[in-house]
Parts: structure tokens; sequence; C-alpha cells
């Protein structure tokens, strides 16, 4: 099998892992663990788990000029991010969490113009402006009665923010990348994550009774910090040794299939006219926004 093909499939494996999270992490969440203790666990494990892979990259030290780009991204990425999907989760579905994740590519069209003064198209424009209309109908018109999803709005606002923090974080992270080890860069970043999201997340940490779990919810809290942190993460880093990033990035478009798929399959969540029409508009939005212009001829 070539190393092409072993990069597909790890992109796949990435993008499958997070579809099915978003069903898996709901399950056990608040019952078990509250979204923010989920937080610490999360990050804690990542940290622990690329410090030691760490130790089979090379040894760098970060250049001092770097550590205000690197807070930046701790922030974006492992704080503000993480907080605001596991908190959207707890308050809303599966499926609509699925969805308006991809909409971080529509993010980064948007803060790419500006900040880094990239042109945005007729086709972009058109796609930011469709991806939102879905993301906004989600907001607005999603709601339902369900004692597991106890404020399904808040909660797909919550989704929206973190895939704008995100975006952030995937234009603010794009020098680090190109300078450091990859191992080099994530054992930082958890590390920084780890103390930021300390105050915030160690009061739901506490309150879990870990005696009182069954033997599903260690599995499922597993999953998370090493499939979905960790992993994935990994996964993704062998995929861009032998495909551009655009085509990684374009296996996103996967996970609201996987993740409506799964969720329905497992019984954790029902389709409604207004997610398909919602989920319509935001992938559509995403093609366009993330279609490349053709090239002018002659």
């Amino acid at each position: 099998m070539s190393k092409r093909t072993l990069a597909i499939l790890a992109a796949i494996g990435a993008t499958t892992i997070y579809g099915i999270n978003h069903t898996v992490a709901k399950g056990v969440m608040p019952t078990y663990v509250k979204p923010f203790g989920f937080i610490l666990l999360r990050v804690t494990g990542a940290a622990i788990l690329f410090w030691l892979i760490s130790i089979f990259g090379p040894k760098e030290k970060i250049e001092k000029r770097d550590w205000g780009r690197i807070l930046a991204c701790a922030i974006l990425g492992m704080v503000v991010n993480m907080l605001s999907f596991f908190k959207g989760l707890q308050l809303s579905t599966p499926i609509n969490s699925a969805v308006l994740v991809t909409i971080t590519p529509i993010i980064v069209v948007i803060l790419s113009s500006l900040f880094l003064s990239e042109r945005i198209t007729l086709n972009k424009g058109l796609g930011v402006f469709l991806g939102f209309v879905g993301a906004i109908g989600l907001i607005l018109f999603g709601a339902e009665i369900r004692h597991d999803a106890p404020n399904i709005p808040l909660g797909n606002f919550l989704f929206v923010v973190n895939a704008t923090a995100y975006g952030a974080y995937l234009i603010v992270v794009k020098k680090l990348i190109e300078k450091y080890h990859p191992f080099t860069l994530m054992k930082w970043l958890f590390t920084i994550a780890i103390i930021i999201n300390l105050p915030i997340t160690l009061p739901d940490a506490l309150e879990m009774d870990w005696g009182a779990m069954p033997l599903w919810a260690y599995g499922s809290i597993a999953f998370v910090v090493i499939g979905t942190t960790f992993l994935t993460y990994l996964f993704n880093v062998f995929a861009l040794t032998q495909l551009k990033a655009s085509t990684v990035g374009a296996f996103v478009y996967m996970q609201p299939l996987v993740g409506i798929v799964f969720a329905l399959f497992s019984g954790k969540d029902h389709l409604t006219l207004i997610k398909i029409v919602a989920t319509t508009f935001v992938l559509v939005g995403v093609y366009l926004a993330s279609k490349k212009p053709k090239p002018n001829v002659g």
C-alpha cells in the first residue's frame, strides 16, 4: 500500500473519529462528567501523550519572540475552541454540532480576508452567505423539546463560537507549523492550555465520581481523550506529509455525514426538516467558500 493511500486512510480515520465524537462525548455529559471537566481531562491527557511522544522528535527550543503567538494559539485552539464546543454539545444535539463544525472553512475565508488581505471572490462571498444562513437557521429555528438538550439555540451559537476560534487558530498557528516540529508545538500548546483552563475546569473535574461510573463511560472518556484529542492530530500530521493541506481540509465535509449517520444509528438524535435544510445550506456554502477559482486563460 502506497504512502499516499495510507495518508488518505489516515485523513478518513481522523474525520471518522471526529464524526463519532459528537455522539460519544454527548453520551457521558453531564451525568458522569460536565463539559468543562471534560476539557481538563482532554488537555491534560493530550499534554502527557505529546510529551511522551516528543521523545522521538527533534529537541527544539522555542524562540522568545514566538511565545506570544503560542499563547494566542493555546487560547484559541485549546481553550475557547474546546470549552465552547463541549458546552455547546451539552446544550444542543450531536447532529447540530456535526453540521455547524463545518463552517470553520468559511470562518477562515472571512478572517483571511480581514487579517491576511486575501480577496473574497463571488463564489466565496456566496458561500459565506449561504453557510451563515444555514448556521443562523439552526440557531434560531432548530429548537426542540429534549431533556438531553436544554438550550439548543445557545448550544448552536456556541458551536459557531467554536468554529470561529478554531478558524482563527488555524491562521495564527500557520507560521509556527512551518517553523517547529508538530510534537514540539503540541506539547507546549497543551501544557499552556492546562494552566489557562485549570481555574475554569477544575471545579467540574472534582465533581466527577469515578467509582460510580459504568465501564462504558470510562470507554467514552478514553475515546475522547486518546482518540479525538491525540490520535486525530497524529493522523492528520501523517496525512499532511503526503497530501496538500487543502486536500486534508476537504475531509471536514465528511463530518456531518459520519456524525449524522452515527447519531441516527445509535438512536441519540433524529432528523428534522430544519436540520436537513440547514445542513444543505451549510454544506453548499462551505463548498463554494472553499472552491478554488479557475485560473484565467489567455
